[in-house]
């Protein structure tokens, strides 16, 4: 469903970790605000200055890589256009705060803003925040107030699970997205453990020993939690190698079948790749509808 921006005196902001595809974003009329991934120590803004297939090749060839949240200043930047489009209240919604200050920054901007700023913390990431951010869109274009479509986002992030699996746990060690005992126990036994987003945090679910079978549990832990709920929207992630992600987005849509509103194949944003590596893939599974 393509929703004119102009009909939402709601606006909503998300930043870059949403993973949401450019056309995504642009049919749900959503501001995203980018993150900047700093390569040998020359920053560039994640799907403007620097693209998945950059990163990946910098990590391939062992450059330095470290990530940056966006500042305030580009918030009250994107919350000024808001505005100047003719936004009456904005709805703010971005990545877990245990993983990155990239809310704290919203926060702050939100202070500055000349319409009222609802920030959403939504304890997790990727598609499990892009498509709670669509949902919240629809609900601000079909006239929902702030509150409404703040708790709409919320609710719909917390609802949503995201699962998946890394060929190396050492970018997630290096960026201090996971304890360093819980890396260490993927370094030394040379597991390929299933990760997921716990409570805002990055957490190890299962250990396993070979990415074959990683990814075989990634794909029926999604056949599990798809069959707890009435309708679902799935996305499969990726970095880099984007055939196992349609593959597996294949065989979800034959196993679930008609449960299955839509599955979105898409890749990683740069900084969340940046922490995650080649050969990721996760599967996020959300409840349809708005």
């Amino acid at each position: 469903m393509e929703i004119p921006p102009t009909r939402a005196r709601i606006a909503v902001v998300t930043d870059s970790t949403a993973s949401m595809p450019p056309e995504m974003a642009a049919a749900a009329g959503v501001t995203v605000v980018p993150l900047d991934v700093i390569i040998d120590g020359v920053a560039g803004r994640e799907g403007i200055d620097i693209s998945p297939e950059e990163l990946v090749a910098a990590l391939e060839r062992g450059a330095g890589v470290r990530t940056s949240q966006p500042s305030p200043e580009e918030f009250i930047d994107a919350y000024a256009r808001a505005v100047a489009a003719g936004a009456t209240g904005i709805v703010s919604v971005h990545l877990s705060g245990e993983l990155s200050g990239t809310v704290a920054s919203a926060e702050l901007a939100a202070h500055s803003a000349t319409v009222p700023v609802h920030v959403v913390d939504s304890r997790t990431v990727a598609l499990g925040l892009g498509l709670a951010v669509r949902a919240a869109a629809r609900a601000a274009a079909l006239g929902a107030d702030a509150l409404t479509v703040a708790e709409l986002a919320l609710r719909r992030s917390l609802d949503s699970r995201v699962v998946f699996t890394v060929a190396t746990l050492e970018h997630l060690r290096r960026g201090g997205r996971l304890g360093a005992t819980a890396s260490a126990v993927g370094t030394v036994l040379g597991l390929r453990p299933l990760l997921a987003v716990q409570d805002g945090r990055i957490a190890v679910t299962e250990k396993i020993r070979t990415t074959a079978r990683a990814r075989n549990r990634l794909e029926s832990w999604a056949i599990e939690e798809a069959g707890r709920r009435e309708r679902v929207e799935l996305a499969v992630h990726y970095l880099g190698d984007p055939d196992p992600a349609r593959a597996l987005a294949e065989r979800l849509r034959a196993r679930i079948g008609t449960a299955v509103e839509e599955i979105v194949v898409a890749e990683v944003s740069a900084v969340l790749g940046a922490h995650a590596g080649p050969g990721l893939l996760a599967i996020v599974v959300a409840d349809a509808g708005t």
